[in-house]
């Protein structure tokens, strides 16, 4: 951190001069402003922020049983007693920025504070205040202060901020930040100084706090173990415990693929449990129960037990060698838990000869998946696609001049979600027809559909031919995978001449891609195409929709956790309260979640 020096009026009058400089684009000095604020400068002017105006985002019920706002209730109120009557205001935010408490004694201050929105369900993160002691302290990771017209914000240009992280005490992940504000000419050396033992104090009481919850969690994960004798998983946000035998069964890939379907569970608030194929073939049956920690119940103990699903699917013990895991399919890239599950059952049912429907995200890979399993088995076999968009009214004859040329032994029947109730009964003539026709040799089909909210038609008899169903994950549940995805493909429309540098990769990764494996493709064929064809992709040869994404990548954790949110919000009409309730959580921690993974609900 830069040592704090409280700027005369010279350096007050630079630090305009400057601001005026950089906004219209004219040389700033080096020793005209501090290259902290300047880099500031720079990152707000990417984010196209406003220069003249303060445009935030809004929270209406911020979540004030953070286990960070509990610890930091009673410092933040001594703090603000023993401030009494001066003009400094004690605020606390989250990890993003977003105001959680706001205590002010000054009431001009607390109203000029109101009219710039420093104020709670604000969020003053940098990408959307520009520079600020808030959003500019999580930014850089450490103390910041931010005087007058060193705000990106003119609106802000009369305050005087030092904002500083609070770093949580076991994990050292920032959680959120304290910051002390007063007016400009009001400033003193100390203000930064009382800020960072502020921050200390809060992180103590967290340590307290955090003893206290993790202590109740490893005590229900000792009695399970204890009583149990199963493979046992305790996790928490920041603790991930397993006993030995967890550890001895369940390799890297597989304990991934637990941990993400046990995250949808908890996700969901259910206690059901789910009997699931993991990466290397074996079968579990997987079961949660929710442990209440503290105020909040997003803890939770798993239990994993074999289940015989065939004579080949028993769980290893610790005393035998795990048989090493199918290889990934011909043409498929990607080696996470998930992408491989529903590799590896799709292969199972091209061997197996069992008829199959693919559901999937737009973009997903469900094709890709049908004709790699297809190439893995029968090498030599046609495989054809018939597609129930653009056919123009003639997609029953299509199908059915498909399925008489014995020379095919694997058919897509695509975006079967969007058959018309003739193409429907056309479909189900078609395939009774032709098991009737092949009885012993029938061609392998697979029918795929998309999943993405909208009503589907009527398929009841059309799929009870099809005995499996396979749900292909979305990129964001194995966002991982991009790192393979990307080189692969851009070998393929370069021609192996142009790569992506760590920094373009690490953006790339930080999206949530809506459209998933299919969008990804076409952003780099699009960077190709328009911006660079050798060397090394960086951040600016991206399209700006890429550019401007979250700051964070989300593990497959809370990947599942933000898309059961938005099933219950879609489920409940977009009603938050009803979609709260239904997953097992408060009203304010609905309202948290939304915020913090930008979902937009209609």
């Amino acid at each position: 951190m830069e040592e704090l020096v409280l700027p005369t009026e010279d350096d007050s009058g630079r630090a305009a001069k400057a601001r005026l400089n950089f906004l219209t684009l004219d040389p700033v000095g080096p020793k005209d402003v501090r290259p902290s604020i300047l880099a500031s400068w720079v990152r707000s002017r990417r984010w196209n922020l406003p220069a003249d105006r303060i445009s935030l985002p809004y929270v209406a019920d911020p979540d004030l049983e953070l286990p960070l706002s509990r610890s930091a209730r009673p410092v933040l109120q001594q703090l603000h007693e023993h401030l009494a009557g001066q003009p400094i205001s004690v605020i606390l935010t989250d990890r993003t920025g977003l105001v959680l408490q706001r205590l002010t004694a000054d009431t001009e201050l607390a109203r000029h504070l109101d009219k710039v929105h420093l104020a709670p369900g604000f969020s003053y993160s940098e990408e959307f205040a520009g520079t600020n002691g808030i959003g500019t302290a999580l930014e850089g990771g450490g103390p910041m202060h931010v005087f007058g017209h060193e705000h990106y914000a003119e609106d802000l240009e009369d305050l005087a901020c030092a904002g500083v992280p609070i770093k949580h005490p076991v994990t050292g992940k920032t959680v959120g930040a304290i910051d002390l504000t007063c007016w400009r000419k009001d400033a003193g050396t100390l203000l930064i100084a009382l800020a960072k033992t502020t921050a200390d104090n809060i992180r103590a009481a967290m340590l307290t706090d955090s003893s206290t919850r993790e202590l109740a969690l490893l005590q229900a994960y000792r009695q399970s173990a204890r009583r149990l004798g199963d493979m046992i998983l305790a996790v928490d946000d920041d603790l991930l415990l397993m006993n030995a035998k967890a550890r001895q069964c369940l390799d890297a890939t597989d304990q991934r693929a637990v941990l993400g379907y046990a995250g949808e569970l908890l996700a969901r608030g259910g206690t059901d449990a789910v009997v699931v194929e993991l990466p290397t073939g074996s079968w579990v049956k997987i079961s949660c129960r929710p442990i209440a920690v503290g105020a909040r119940d997003e803890a939770g103990i798993i239990q994993v037990s074999p289940h015989n699903s065939g004579p080949e699917s028993r769980m290893p013990t610790a005393t035998t060698h795990r048989p090493p895991p199918r290889p990934v399919l011909p043409g498929l890239v990607g080696r996470s838990a998930p992408w491989l599950g529903s590799s590896r059952e799709v292969d199972n049912a091209c061997r197996a000869g069992q008829w199959v429907v693919l559901t999937g995200e737009r973009g997903v890979g469900k094709v890709a998946l049908a004709r790699a399993a297809h190439h893995q088995n029968n090498p030599a076999g046609l495989f054809h696609i018939v597609d129930a968009v653009g056919s123009n009214g003639g997609f029953g004859a299509e199908l059915e001049a498909e399925l008489a040329d014995d020379m095919v032994q694997a058919l897509v029947i695509r975006h079967a979600d969007r058959l018309g109730p003739r193409d429907v009964e056309a479909t189900i003539e078609a395939l009774y027809d032709v098991l009737e026709r092949r009885p012993s040799e029938p061609p392998w089909i697979a029918l795929t559909m998309t999943s993405d909210g909208t009503e589907l038609p009527d398929l009841g008899e059309l799929l009870a031919l099809f005995p499996l169903t396979v749900e292909v994950p979305p990129l964001r549940h194995h966002i991982e995978d991009v790192r393979e995805l990307v080189p692969y493909v851009l070998n393929q429309v370069s021609h192996g001449d142009l790569s992506c540098s760590p920094e373009a990769m690490q953006q790339l990764m930080r999206s949530s891609w809506p459209g998933n494996t299919g969008e990804l493709c076409q952003v780099l064929k699009q960077v190709v195409l328009r911006r660079r064809r050798t060397g090394v992709i960086m951040p600016a040869d991206l399209p700006a929709r890429v550019q401007v994404i979250s700051r964070r990548s989300l593990s497959q954790l809370e990947a599942l956790e933000r898309d059961a949110i938005i099933r219950s919000l879609v489920a409940n009409d977009g009603h938050k309260g009803r979609a709260a309730k239904s997953l097992g959580m408060s009203r304010a921690t609905i309202y948290r979640k939304i915020h913090d993974y930008g979902i937009q609900p209609s």
